[in-house]
């Protein structure tokens, strides 16, 4: 008995699409689910028991930044990651495996949809940036990106940290191309993160044992492939076969990077692969359509910065679309941002003030404005459930990309 499960309820009559239940440690995920990027134990501006208040069923950490500030020793120390941040449920961390990639190529944060135009190239380096890491078959060293300090991770220091954080579920570590790497470099990569998926395996099992004091962590086998059909099936098949002991992984993530215009026939492809009565992670979307599209095609849960990010820089959801509440039109309105909306910004506070906020560079600015979007997005993959489990999916997706896209 590990404590984690997963339990598929309804199905869409088309597609892969479901709903059912995660269950963890910590509490229940029913899903789809969407869950919600706290990077460095926290949603940025927002308080762990507001993201409760606002519905959200689980929160994700990036283990690369908590391994180096303040140390995963610290937090297995406090308890693990719930505890230490305060938040009751049930929480996802990364392997650092996307720091691979965003360390070694120079890319900071968002990993691009879209094929540039030229030659593919192996060593693609972002204008203006230096390479931070380098990657072996054994693992990866790189450079801290606070202070200097040099790093190693294997697939078994990446086990080791994420078991000292404590998440409920956990990634295995892997190695993240860009799409201007060549077919050849890709290939090898896959063969690599195979290889990583097994150590991480073992290395699970051992870490299982000797910390049997602690509620057990779910791993997740990562896919990786690129746009290449052949290589995400074999991925797929590959991890899908691994076992330690009669054991393998107790789901999948679906990462890497692809055009936005791909996004669901990947993750078909992955699905159709995979065992189907293990969950199935999306790692990073972004947009409303997205989501629809991942859902549909079997993504059972999926994360996304973009919610928190852009309230950052003033852009709020709403039915109709998303606009920015510093433009001129906003000074004077004294609605909420969206009148149907259940969120405590929308119950208390108007588009003029939060302008104000933004214009007067307060730090409130960004704490209202994350409420709302975290709350949008929450709301949105519920009802997007729910539709599922009452037969009314694809009126409820024509019906809220229609009038959520109707500007475009």
């Amino acid at each position: 008995m590990t404590g984690f499960g997963f339990t598929p309820r309804s199905d869409l009559p088309t597609g892969q699409g479901r709903t059912g239940t995660i269950r963890t440690p910590h509490g229940e995920i029913q899903t789809p689910a969407f869950i919600a990027v706290g990077t460095k134990a926290t949603v940025k501006a927002v308080l762990p028991e507001t993201m409760a208040q606002i519905g959200a069923q689980a929160l994700l950490a990036n283990a690369y930044h908590l391994y180096l500030q303040p140390g995963s020793d610290i937090i297995d120390e406090a308890g693990g990651l719930g505890r230490f941040m305060n938040w009751p449920g049930p929480t996802f961390t990364d392997s650092g495996g996307f720091q691979v990639m965003s360390l070694g190529a120079g890319f900071k944060k968002v990993i691009s949809m879209e094929v540039t135009d030229g030659p593919r190239s192996d060593e693609l380096i972002a204008e203006g940036r230096e390479r931070l890491s380098h990657v072996d078959d054994d693992g990866v060293t790189f450079i801290s990106h606070l202070n200097g300090s040099r790093h190693r991770f294997t697939p078994e220091v990446s086990m080791r940290v994420q078991h000292e954080l404590g998440a409920d579920i956990m990634f295995a570590f892997d190695e993240l191309t860009t799409l201007m790497n060549t077919r050849g470099y890709q290939e090898r990569s896959l063969e690599r993160t195979h290889q990583w998926a097994l150590r991480c395996l073992v290395e699970h099992q051992r870490l299982t044992a000797e910390r049997s004091h602690r509620p057990y962590q779910a791993l997740f086998g990562v896919i990786q492939g690129a746009q290449y059909e052949d290589l995400r099936r074999q991925a797929c098949r590959g991890l899908a076969d691994l076992a330690v002991d009669g054991r393998g992984f107790d789901g999948y993530g679906i990462g890497g990077a692809l055009e936005k215009e791909n996004l669901g026939t990947i993750v078909g492809w992955c699905c159709e692969e995979l065992p189907a009565d293990t969950p199935k992670h999306l790692l990073g979307i972004s947009e409303p359509d997205d989501f629809f599209t991942a859902i549909e095609n079997g993504a059972d849960t999926f994360d996304c910065v973009s919610p928190a990010r852009v309230a950052r820089n003033a852009a709020l959801y709403t039915p109709t679309g998303r606009f920015n509440v510093t433009t001129a039109p906003q000074r004077r309105n004294f609605n909420p941002i969206d009148e149907d909306c259940d969120c405590y910004t929308c119950l208390n506070y108007t588009r003029a003030y939060l302008h104000h906020l933004f214009k007067a560079k307060e730090m409130l600015a960004s704490t209202l404005c994350t409420i709302h979007n975290e709350r949008f997005i929450v709301r949105l993959v519920d009802d997007i459930r729910a539709s599922i489990d009452d037969g009314s999916f694809t009126d409820f997706k024509q019906d809220f990309l229609g009038r959520y896209y109707a500007s475009r």
